[in-house]
């Protein structure tokens, strides 16, 4: 918990907090800002690598559904037994649980003697953005583009082929999936049953991630 101005720290009166633990709390406070400037767009977390099996200190707007107190990830670990392992890695490509696409940035914080003791996480859902892009693709399409056919059934299909029609008819929307009301999340699924795409076992659950909502809620649109 941070201290407040005239607090004591933890260690006693008149005893300075550890040098460690005293950078960490600041790196807490620059995770908390940097989240709320970003507000569910993205996630910030911040690992206390000196104990990786509860590393996570701080995480502002919970896109990956981590908590506090979990273990570090695989960079984490890598930079517990590496000390010459690069301090920022920087835009590099990543999945939230979900499979929604992120972008990603590491940075490594030592303290005074170069050891690795903490690191801040910047996660951004770029599937928020990929509406934008979707919908400039279809400003430029030529009739060309979109001949072969209408869609048959989701038997052979990947849930990458689902989550892209998903966005794409999203971004007719000028909105992301999750974005979209309730009433428009009901139409497209109604869409998405009507072509065919309920053939699947997996179907209902992809939608529902993409969708936000239960599986329940799914199959309900979909009556």
């Amino acid at each position: 918990m941070n201290e407040t101005p005239g607090q004591e720290s933890d260690a006693g009166p008149g005893v300075p907090p550890d040098a460690d633990e005293h950078l960490i709390r600041e790196a807490e406070r620059i995770a908390v800002a940097l989240g709320r400037m970003f507000p569910d767009l993205c996630e910030v977390v911040l690992h206390d690598l000196r104990n990786p099996d509860h590393a996570i200190r701080v995480i502002e707007n919970n896109l990956s559904g981590r908590q506090v107190g979990d273990s570090a990830t695989e960079l984490g670990l890598r930079r517990i037994s590496d000390p010459g392992y690069p301090s920022v890695i920087q835009n590099y490509a990543n999945r939230f649980p979900d499979g929604r696409p992120v972008k990603s940035t590491s940075i490594g914080i030592r303290n005074a003697s170069g050891d690795y003791i903490a690191a801040l996480c910047l996660n951004l859902d770029v599937s928020v953005l990929s509406p934008l892009t979707l919908t400039l693709s279809n400003l430029v399409a030529t009739e060309a583009e979109h001949q072969g056919g209408s869609l048959e059934t989701l038997r052979d299909r990947s849930a990458r082929e689902l989550r892209r029609v998903v966005e794409s008819r999203s971004a007719e929307r000028a909105a992301s999936p999750r974005a979209l009301p309730r009433e428009a999340k009901r139409e497209l699924v109604r869409r998405l049953r009507e072509d065919g795409y309920f053939g699947s076992r997996d179907a209902a659950q992809v939608i529902a991630d993409l969708l936000g909502v239960s599986r329940a809620t799914v199959y309900n649109y979909a009556r």
